[in-house]
């Protein structure tokens, strides 16, 4: 499963303290049982002092083999503790899929 894959490797690479990778794809239109579109919750210490591009730059990196076999979209919440105690544990909801309309189900 794409998303177990997506979960071991952000595990092994950033430590999180709190890890949650969401399967979005069924907002979307690509074929039933399709992995593609994942929403990922991730805070970790190893994000202090990186601004949102790199921290966003070590997650595509982490997970290029997955971009490169189909994942088409990341909607990527990276956050240190501090950060996310401050937000009170609450998160912005994903972007609307803008494309693939040409993927019949």
């Amino acid at each position: 499963m794409v998303c177990q894959d997506i979960e071991e490797k952000l595990q092994a690479a950033f430590n999180p303290s709190y890890l949650e990778v969401i399967d979005e794809s069924y907002r979307h239109n690509v074929p039933v049982g399709s992995e593609s579109h994942f929403k990922v919750v991730i805070i970790s210490d190893k994000f202090v002092g990186e601004r949102m591009l790199n921290r966003h730059r070590s997650v595509y990196g982490t997970l290029s083999a997955e971009l490169a076999a189909g994942v088409h979209a990341l909607a990527l919440h990276t956050y240190t503790e501090k950060e996310w105690s401050e937000l009170q544990d609450t998160v912005l909801a994903s972007p609307a899929c803008r494309g693939g309309n040409n993927i019949v189900a």
